[in-house]
Parts: structure tokens; sequence; C-alpha cells
């Protein structure tokens, strides 16, 4: 079910509700780039998981407004705006990819309403200290992170081009990609299902702009508006050690910087495995409990 809320300065974000409307709430914060259409766990499992969960479209994305110059912080704000019109005080949050440092961004900044966090295949932040930012990530983001951290006006111009071809076939992202995909993810983006998925994502993303694409890279490349050292509540990160879209050293480093965060790797895994792994994850998010990989850091 779609609809509409207002952020407190008027913009309009685009949301949408699934699974068990009388469940415990979940935000799944999307991918980059991603939509409130992303992938998530059929409705079906949401609903004998006795989960609500909750998705939108962060500024610039599909149908949401673009909030120029904003911050990873910023998604705080918009997410307890959404829960404030739907009558939702208390809420798990779980991000994947580049929904990870926002789902961070709203355990550090909403300590009295996020019960829970996970984070999947997160990038840490730009200006990590001792973390090699760049060492094993594939040479497509290499060359967008680049940009970013040089100003926007490169990055602009390099995504918007990007997106007009992908809006007129969003099959084109995975076939521009694929030949960075390990066998993991080849593996994972076989399945059909999957696929149609993402394609689904990618063609909601930016069916109006690449605004959304713009803003989270140059957001990632920049302060982040939070400290780690906020976070009190469990966190949980996954991460697939064979990822080369955001290596696991940022798990690591992460881990190390959350108070109380626990990192599960998986040694076989990748970047899109993630995606297998959300219905395991919903689990945790509700009581704390989930068989998610062999090894735990």
């Amino acid at each position: 079910m779609r609809s509409e809320v207002y952020a407190e300065d008027g913009r309009r974000l685009a949301v949408e509700v699934s699974g068990d409307h009388a469940g415990s709430p979940v935000f799944l914060l999307h991918g980059t780039p991603g939509s409130r259409l992303g992938p998530a766990p059929r409705a079906m499992r949401l609903y004998h998981q006795q989960v609500r969960l909750i998705t939108y479209d962060r500024p610039g994305y599909g149908a949401s407004d673009r909030l120029p110059g904003r911050q990873v912080s910023h998604v705080s704000a918009d997410v307890a705006a959404i829960a404030d019109a739907l009558g939702i005080e208390r809420f798990a949050v779980v991000g994947r990819s580049g929904g990870g440092p926002h789902a961070l961004a709203c355990a550090a900044l909403l300590p009295d309403r996020v019960i829970r966090v996970a984070v999947l295949v997160s990038l840490a932040p730009c200006d990590a200290d001792g973390l090699d930012w760049f060492a094993g990530m594939t040479a497509f983001n290499t060359k967008e992170y680049t940009k970013a951290l040089a100003g926007p006006d490169q990055l602009a111009a390099s995504l918007h081009e990007r997106s007009v071809d992908i809006r007129a076939d969003p099959r084109r992202l995975l076939a521009q990609l694929r030949w960075e995909l390990t066998e993991s993810d080849l593996r994972v983006v076989a399945d059909a299902g999957i696929r149609a998925m993402l394609e689904r994502n990618y063609r909601e993303a930016l069916s109006v702009s690449a605004d959304g694409w713009i803003d989270d890279a140059l957001s990632f490349c920049t302060p982040w508006g939070f400290s780690l050292d906020d976070i009190s509540m469990p966190v949980l990160l996954w991460h697939g050690e064979q990822d080369m879209f955001s290596p696991v050293s940022h798990t690591r480093w992460l881990a190390e910087h959350i108070p109380g965060g626990r990192a599960v790797l998986h040694p076989r895994e990748a970047h899109f495995a993630s995606l297998r792994v959300l219905p395991s994850i919903m689990t945790w998010l509700l009581d704390g409990r989930a068989r998610l990989a062999p090894h735990r850091a």
C-alpha cells in the first residue's frame, strides 16, 4: 500500500507498507540507487513473521522530493515523520548497502524510538580513521566515489547520463555491473524473482531523475552528521567477505567502533547475498535470535 507523508519542511515522501499491518513495525532502508520497491521478503513471509514493513523513497528517488545537500543524518527526521504519520512510536530498522549508513543514523539520533538495528553490506564513514576506504572496492564504485569526493559536478554529469540509459531499460545496470560480480553475486542475480525485484527497484528509483543517487553518493563522502558512539541499542552487522561493492573491511571497522555492535561475516558470500538473509534478519530484529552465518567477529 503506497501513501504520501510530508516531512517537517513540506517535502513529499513516498511510503510503502506491506506484510502484517498489525505486526511489529520495521523500517527497511533501500540501497543505492534504490526505492521503496526494492528487494524485500515477500508479503506472505512478512505476514507469517508478523512484520509490518515500512519502506520509502529517500529524497530525490522515485516519488520523493529532493533535499539538496542532505547529510546521512537527515534520514532520522524523515523516518520519525513517517512513523508519526503511521501512528508508530517504537520500531526496528534495517538498512542494506546504501541504506546501511542511514540505519546507523536512526540508531544514533532516535535512541528513544529505535529498538534494534541491522546493517547489511554497509560502507563505513569516508573519514574512518585507520581504514583504507577504497581497498578491495570495484573499479566503478571507486571511480564514482572519487568524483563525489572532488565535488558534485562531475559526479552529477556521470550519473545523470547513466540514469537515462537505466530508466529506458533497468536491465542495463545489472548488465553494466556483471563483469564486477563475484560467483556468489552471479548466483543470486541468476534467480529470476530477485532479478525482477532489482529491475523494478532501479526503474522506480530513477523514474524522475538521478538526484537521489547523486545525493546518496555525496552524503557518503562527506561527514555523516552523527557519532557512532551515540548508538546505544543492539546493532547487527552482516557482510559477505567476497563483497567488492562495499568491502568487508568497512563492516569490520564499524563493528570495532559501534558500542555493542556485533558483526556476522560469511566467508563465501558477497554483496547481493544480503537479499537472501533478510528474512533471518527480520527474526533477529523482532526477538534477537537468528541463524545467519558460520563465522562471527
